[in-house]
């Protein structure tokens, strides 16, 4: 009761805290929409007919240390958005040239999270839900932090200052922000197709993004093309990370050296993946570790399993410079375990609404999923031997509904990834969800090789 928590001593009261910060954690968690996986498709998904969108993206900003550009047709437009110079010098850059869109994206991502937290405690006791809300959810994101301090790159935590000072908010807002990829997950789906799947041979990559479609994510959609000074204390490589203005994690993304990943967040796993963790990287900065570090399939499997690792999740590489069954590989991920999966051995095992595929690994929107699942493995059967961009964009997404954040298809034979985001809040121009919309295909290494600007 109130009046009995106020007699508590103080390593009580600390233990408490603890207590409802951990609450707080779950109730984040609980807000992932796991229950996907208790549906299947709507049977009467259409193909997605729009042609493909090739125009080169249009410069508008320029900054500097970045160069800020609008890609895709009008009402399917997003940002390109490039950045060059130390990791504290391109979060500024992005921060002073994005200023508007980016204080938007941090406070609102902010205030999204809180309201969260809001409906997914209501049920507590009154008594904690009142110490919940003294000690706040800057605390529960405070203590994710502390126990991912210690395994995440210095230079994130630079990158992340720029950004604020750039901005004009709050930094410790916009550290606590990049912690909630940790706490929320996402359902999502990807596959790798090579060989006898492709009319080339060649590896083809999906990753689907199925989130968060609030105003404040779908307001904000953005590629970020990074152009670290390649010290190995900033990252090697040039990178493009999918995601959003002003978030400086990865959650799909492709490098210059032909590196690309996907990732599932799992909320039905079963015994195979042990124990989760709140202590270690947060994977979406191990993604981005990959991305601008590692140069190789070999380097980046090495580096998922010697991380600290937390949550359950299936994580996804592609090399393009590999051939066929050795240029991609999945990964059963958690705390406790990280198993290599390819079209063999893809698990979850089910040959009912799960059959393994030669040269095809993949998985829909999470582990135990018969209704996503089935309808995915249908469509890749039907496109086999003919599995592209063109056919997974209009064949296979909309109808397996996966992607309503946004899509990446990864064409590492021609160096191109394909991308589409959910609708603007604002716009009334085509369906809602990125699987139904008009897709922008992005030319990578003329993205990698953009010029510096020479002045501002």
């Amino acid at each position: 009761t109130p009046s009995s928590v106020a007699l508590l001593t103080a390593p009580e009261t600390t233990m408490l805290r603890i207590a409802a910060a951990l609450a707080i954690c779950a109730a984040l968690a609980s807000s992932a929409g796991a229950a996907y996986c208790h549906g299947k498709p709507n049977p009467n998904a259409q193909p997605n007919l729009y042609d493909i969108n090739e125009d080169a993206p249009v410069p508008v900003r320029t900054h500097a240390n970045g160069k800020a550009f609008r890609a895709g047709k009008p009402g399917f437009d997003f940002w390109v958005i490039h950045v060059w110079g130390t990791p504290y010098e391109r979060g500024l850059a992005q921060g002073q040239m994005m200023k508007e869109e980016a204080s938007a994206m941090v406070n609102g991502v902010w205030k999204f999270m809180q309201e969260q937290v809001e409906d997914a405690i209501s049920g507590l006791p009154t008594w904690f839900r009142e110490w919940i809300a003294q000690v706040g959810l800057e605390v529960a994101l405070d203590l994710t932090r502390d126990l991912t301090e210690d395994f995440t790159p210095q230079r994130y935590y630079d990158e992340m200052r720029g950004l604020a000072d750039g901005a004009g908010v709050d930094y410790e807002t916009v550290v606590r922000i990049h912690l909630i990829g940790e706490l929320t997950k996402g359902d999502c789906s990807l596959f790798g197709a090579w060989g006898q799947a492709t009319p080339d041979g060649n590896m083809l990559q999906l990753r689907a993004l199925d989130w968060n479609t609030d105003d404040v994510f779908r307001n904000q959609s953005a590629v970020l093309v990074e152009h670290p000074t390649g010290d190995e204390s900033d990252g090697s490589h040039p990178f493009a990370s999918v995601g959003f203005v002003g978030w400086l994690g990865v959650l799909s993304g492709y490098s210059s050296q032909k590196l690309a990943v996907s990732e599932i967040g799992i909320a039905f796993p079963d015994a195979s993946f042990g124990e989760e963790s709140r202590e270690g990287v947060p994977f979406t900065f191990l993604l981005r570790s990959i991305l601008e570090s590692d140069d190789s399939l070999t380097a980046a499997t090495h580096r998922i399993k010697t991380a600290n690792r937390t949550c359950d999740l299936v994580l996804a590489v592609g090399d393009g410079k590999q051939p066929g069954p050795e240029s991609f590989r999945a990964f059963e991920y958690s705390a406790s375990v990280a198993i290599n999966m390819t079209d063999y051995n893809m698990a979850p095992n089910n040959d009912t609404w799960h059959p393994k595929m030669k040269d095809v690994a993949y998985l829909g929107m999470d582990w135990d999923c018969p209704g996503y699942n089935a309808v995915l493995h249908r469509q890749l059967a039907t496109s086999y031997r003919n599995i592209t961009a063109a056919t997974t964009i209009r064949d296979i997404v909309p109808i397996v509904q996966t992607g309503d954040t946004h899509v990446a298809v990864y064409d590492f034979a021609r160096e191109h990834m394909y991308v589409s985001f959910m609708r603007h809040a604002n716009s009334t121009v085509g369906p809602d969800s990125a699987y139904d919309r008009q897709f922008t295909r992005l030319d990578m290494p003329s993205l990698f090789n953009e010029p510096r600007p020479t002045s501002a």
